[in-house]
């Protein structure tokens, strides 16, 4: 009888790390964890947070096996793990009763967490620590995040808490504040293609270094992705992996297309781009992916020309880092800018429309027409250093080439020139205000008048004292129950009636009198040199209770004064 076969395993499980030797790009993490084992400071709640694919389950399974290290010498928690302890292996298989692991993905509510709370009371049964590792844990709900709380504030001393996750915000302020955090880094391109190339040799199968790249960029630095793309890659292509099967697989236009193609692009010809769409379109590459890696080649053109260092990624192809040096050096960043912007709107665009091909021409028709189009303030300018009166050279519309070229960002052409006038002489405003001066606080508080600002008229004149007054500067006082804003709706109206900005400041000295104070102590003081005329006195004494309210000159009336009333009249004169 023949021997069962023996089942395949993924890479991303054959080669996961079971040591922190073997572990990749997290050197500040291992760094510290190793300080705080050997001075015997070990956290008892470890929160581990990054992208998916960048080892935070697997971090959390070999921080249990450190923690519950123990060999003939006896139980000592080490990261030192070259050696199996003796509870290594069944902590690395998952299945050691000590260490207990939790999907919170899928047990989110409070009972389980009632389960966890419960078993923290009873020790462990053979391992130095228990272990409790809760994956995705920002999955709990408010009733189980709250029922950890105390227990995890407080644990027994043989309890450990791993958490992990890809949300580290949803997880609440008062469960972060009771662990100590890890933030796992992306892996960067150059370790990755290291550790990549080493599993290949191991596997025996060769591999193209573009193909590789191409795995490693579309795995955005996470390990696990980066190890599944490799094993559907061994597997279409057979064990020798090309650039061509990675870029079919993948779905991808080769990058040297996707470089021809953002050069006639930015050359303006459209008929051409349209073509070359349609070229990688029927070779099999999606419409909007086409699109997304011309983005991507936008930003790196763009990064070439503001980053010198940026030709030296790892991950770009000799093809990448020569025609790319040198479009950075023919394109400038506002006509970069622009493309980026097209491009950025049209992804949306494709992904929304009924016919992903159609979409994405228009967005490249729409790219090349608009690749040599000024800038709006490169259109001022260009208005402003005109002299007054002057013609102006106005190139028509360009001469397309055949097929309906556009833009030409990168094309220098000669157009016929026709002059057009253009006058830059300032042409007075129809229907417009004229504007007003104000040289005194009077003049301020009767044009407030003239507005018919009446509530701004009556808190200068009630609320506010001058203190200097000058062409587009005023220091004012302020009663102590004054309205700290005036200065601000002062200032603005004062903007709108004359034109000119003003500075208004509040000053800190005490408000003297102000114009209602003034007029109440003049209108006082003439009823008072009233009241000492004779007849006055007289009238007054012939009618008991009554009293002057209002005073009257003959030279600035004609009507005589004082003016005597009866009783039910309340407007002037004596009130009895």
């Amino acid at each position: 009888m023949a021997d069962k076969q023996e089942s395949y395993l993924v890479l991303a499980r054959k080669y996961r790390p079971e040591s922190f030797t073997s572990f990749i790009g997290q050197e500040a993490m291992v760094q510290t964890l190793r300080n705080a084992f050997e001075s015997n400071r070990i956290a008892h709640a470890f929160m581990l947070t990054g992208v998916r694919g960048v080892g935070k389950t697997t971090t959390a399974r070999i921080l249990a096996r450190a923690l519950n290290f123990e060999d003939d010498s006896g139980p000592h928690p080490s990261l030192d793990l070259d050696v199996e302890g003796k509870h290594c292996r069944a902590i690395i298989e998952s299945r050691h009763v000590d260490v207990v692991e939790m999907d919170a993905a899928s047990h989110t509510g409070i009972d389980d967490i009632r389960e966890i709370i419960d078993s923290v009371r009873y020790g462990p049964v053979s391992a130095p620590y228990k272990v409790f590792i809760i994956d995705e844990v920002h999955m709990l709900s408010k009733a189980a995040f709250n029922g950890l709380l105390k227990t995890l504030e407080e644990p027994p001393p043989y309890v450990k808490f791993i958490f992990a996750t890809t949300e580290i915000r949803k997880v609440p302020v008062t469960i972060l504040s009771r662990c100590q955090r890890f933030d796992l880094r992306r892996i960067n391109p150059e370790t990755l293609q290291e550790y990549l190339g080493g599993i290949l040799e191991k596997e025996g199968i060769s591999c193209e270094l573009d193909a590789l790249q191409l795995i490693i960029r579309a795995g955005e630095g996470s390990v696990r992705d980066s190890l599944s793309l490799l094993d559907q890659a061994i597997a279409h292509s057979g064990g020798d992996i090309k650039a061509d099967t990675v870029r079919s697989m993948l779905g991808l236009a080769d990058r040297a297309l996707t470089l021809d193609l953002f050069e006639t692009l930015m050359s303006g010809d459209a008929a051409g781009a349209l073509e070359q769409l349609r070229s990688q379109y029927d070779a099999g590459a999606d419409a909007a992916t086409i699109v997304t890696d011309l983005a991507a080649t936008t930003h790196l053109v763009t990064r070439l020309k503001v980053v010198p260092g940026a030709e030296k990624d790892p991950v770009l192809t000799p093809d990448e880092r020569t025609r790319g040096k040198e479009m950075a050096q023919k394109l400038n960043v506002k006509t970069l800018s622009r493309t980026w912007q097209i491009l950025n709107k049209g992804i949306g665009e494709i992904n929304n429309a009924h016919d992903d091909v159609q979409a994405a021409e228009m967005v490249l028709i729409r790219l090349a027409y608009a690749a040599d189009l000024p800038s709006p303030d490169e259109l001022i300018k260009k208005l402003d250093s005109l002299p007054t009166g002057a013609a102006a050279p106005v190139a028509p519309p360009p001469v397309r080439p055949s097929g309906g070229g556009g833009g030409g960002a990168m094309r220098a052409t000669a157009a016929p020139m026709e002059a057009v006038s253009v006058n830059h002489a300032p042409q007075p405003a129809q229907n417009a205000e004229p504007k007003m001066a104000v040289n005194s606080f009077e003049e301020l508080v009767a044009l407030c008048g003239e507005k018919r600002e009446l509530v701004l008229k009556h808190a200068l004149e009630s609320q506010v004292s001058p203190i200097s007054f000058a062409n587009g500067r005023m220091e004012i006082a302020l009663t102590p129950d004054g309205d700290p804003n005036i200065a601000q709706e002062l200032s603005r109206r004062l903007k709108e009636w004359t034109n000119n900005s003003w500075f208004i400041t509040i000053s800190k000295q005490k408000a003297t009198d102000t114009i209602r104070q003034q007029r109440d102590r003049e209108a006082q003081e003439k009823l008072d040199k009233a009241m000492e005329d004779p007849s006055v006195k007289a009238i007054l004494n012939a009618f008991p209770g009554a009293r002057l309210v209002n005073e009257k000159s003959l030279l600035e009336d004609d009507l005589s004064a004082p003016q005597w009333l009866d009783d039910g009249e309340k407007d002037e004169g004596i009130d009895e």
